[in-house]
């Protein structure tokens, strides 16, 4: 059996490395064992309505026959369409999770790192059909997990995917991450909520993680990324220069964290 990784270690041209927790196989079959419950409820819900349109052509005999071998071969068809198309199109609207995933905070990525693409999303879940044998009892792609380095079912495996597994932003102390320099952009609140209002989640936490995991940069690699931080931010609030001047990219990079995390965190 190959050796077990429960981490992806990701790094960025900076020289930043990030680490992400590979989901393991318990977590990844109760997230199945939910998927699989939807997909049955909504199969029996396909099936009562089938079956109420043949109970109201019953009269017909014609009709009564055409719904009953249309109802047959719909409901084959739509067995098949629910296994493959429910987790195709909930990965695809909520960024590689179906309802079983973000019920056991869960997510598909490229195994690179890289933005989970439509392509792999079809590639991962058209092979579902040969993870499932034999039987329908998942042992192939069970199986799979159990034996790969990145616990990856063979449909991971052809579409280049992993599943990680998404934890919980720890609240910062910002007294350490301000290294007890006062924000000089506390004096300005219209610029500061405009910063808020500008800079997204993501965006957010590439910065706190930056100025987190600042001690474990090359110096070089760490005046690049404070550099790119800073300028990038700058462009989005114009802090006046009297309250800006003197301030390195990383103290910059500093204030926009304890700005934009200032609320959380009381």
């Amino acid at each position: 059996m190959i050796g077990r990784t429960t981490v992806l270690t990701i790094q960025t041209p900076e020289g930043v490395a990030f680490t992400i927790p590979i989901a393991s196989p318990i977590s990844r079959c109760l997230a199945l064992a939910v998927d699989l419950a939807v997909i049955l409820a909504l199969t029996i819900l396909i099936s009562q309505v089938v079956q109420f349109l043949s109970i109201a052509a019953s009269g017909i005999p014609l009709l009564n026959d055409i719904l009953s071998d249309f109802g047959n071969g719909f409901m084959i068809v739509a067995q098949f369409a629910l296994a493959i198309f429910y987790g195709i199109i909930t990965e695809w609207l909520w960024s590689g999770q179906t309802l079983g995933k973000r019920l056991m905070k869960l997510r598909v990525i490229d195994e690179r790192g890289l933005s989970l693409g439509l392509k792999q999303i079809i590639i991962r879940n058209l092979f579902r059909l040969l993870d499932l044998l034999p039987s329908n009892f998942y042992l192939l792609g069970g199986f799979s997990c159990l034996v790969t380095q990145k616990c990856q079912r063979i449909g991971d495996i052809a579409a280049g995917t992993l599943v990680i597994r998404e934890t919980r932003p720890f609240a910062p102390q910002f007294s350490e991450l301000m290294e007890k320099d006062e924000n000089s952009f506390a004096a300005m609140p219209h610029l500061e909520s405009r910063l808020r209002q500008q800079v997204t989640p993501d965006e957010a936490r590439t910065a706190l993680d930056a100025v987190v995991r600042r001690n474990e940069l090359e110096p070089g690699a760490r005046l690049r990324l404070f550099e790119a931080l800073a300028n990038y931010f700058r462009e989005m609030a114009e802090f006046p220069e009297e309250i800006t001047i003197g301030l390195s990219d990383e103290q910059y990079v500093r204030n926009v964290v304890e700005t934009l995390f200032r609320r959380a965190a009381s």
